[in-house]
């Protein structure tokens, strides 16, 4: 078997090793069976590449919303994504968000004279997970220590340590309840805007909204509006959209919001977890095994 490892404008020793790592050759493109891309969301780039040779393209992130929506990804050749590559250490960083906001750091940190605090508990806490995949269920196993109520929305059936599943059609179910509403689903056209006015008018006063996933999930506008209003108690986001979140956005200057600049999946952790499901996969399509993280171009994850 032979791979071609496209790795942007500096080349990359370490998905080369992980290629070799998993029985493959890396080869020139046009000899090529197999992609490993790690070349930016440039879709147009990523399809001039695409010969009848190759039967297979590992795409680098989780979310591959930027090539199903420009018709890139296909069944012919199978692109696989780094589905649940990444989920225990975006996990932690969802935990990290929900402890802050729990214990007020948000204000903590902007504070310049002491003051009364307003924390609370995370322990005992009924939390909805939105989309609970990789990063939903390793999120499951983190909040174990803390005794919390998990309600899982998640279409692929019963989801271990959950108190109640629900199907994706019913998310809004899971709203009423939480003091904490975890966003973890895909970005695809069924998913876009799925928070906005109508739900956050679901949710507590005090609850939170907590987006490890896409910004594209929330309607910023209507997010801004519930903030300001006190509609919810707060929102910790690594994502927004747009984004980057440009100087000056009303986001930036509420109390009641927590702000990461897209860091849930630190660098070295991505990294590792990248050429670890290279590795993997190039085993697995050498073996004529099923590939992990494959990508449905219906479903759009």
């Amino acid at each position: 078997m032979t791979v071609a490892v496209h790795v942007g404008p500096e080349p990359s020793p370490a998905l080369d090793d992980a290629v070799r790592r998993g029985g493959g050759r890396v080869a020139p493109l046009q000899e090529a069976e197999a992609i490993v891309y790690h070349g930016g969301g440039d879709a147009e780039r990523l399809r001039s590449m695409l010969h009848e040779g190759i039967r297979w393209v590992q795409l680098p992130s989780a979310g591959v919303e930027r090539w199903v929506d420009a018709g890139v990804v296909t069944r012919h050749p199978v692109f696989t994504a780094a589905t649940g590559a990444y989920g225990p250490q975006v996990a932690e960083h969802a935990l990290a968000l929900m402890l802050a906001a729990a214990r007020g750091l948000h204000r903590a940190a902007r504070a310049t004279t002491w003051g009364a605090t307003r924390s609370v508990e995370l322990a005992g806490s009924t939390v909805a997970i939105v989309g609970c995949g990789g990063i939903g269920r390793a999120l499951i196993r983190l909040l174990e220590p803390f005794g919390c109520t998990i309600v899982a929305v998640t279409d692929r059936g019963e989801v271990p340590g959950a108190a109640r599943v629900l199907p994706r059609a019913r998310y809004r179910e899971a709203l009423p309840d939480a003091a904490y509403v975890v966003v973890a689903a895909p970005a695809t056209p069924g998913t876009r805007g799925m928070f906005g006015a109508h739900e956050f008018g679901l949710m507590r006063e005090d609850a939170w909204l907590v987006n490890i996933a896409r910004g594209s999930l929330v309607v910023t506008g209507d997010l801004v509006d519930a903030l300001r209003a006190g509609r919810i108690g707060g929102a910790a986001l690594d994502v927004t959209d747009p984004e980057p979140l440009p100087d000056g956005h009303p986001l930036w200057e509420l109390e009641n919001v927590l702000i990461t600049p897209h860091t849930a999946n630190p660098y070295p952790a991505y990294w590792r977890a990248l050429t670890e499901r290279v590795t993997e996969n190039v085993r697995r399509f050498a073996a004529g095994e099923p590939l992990d993280g494959v990508v449905s171009p219906e479903q759009g994850f």
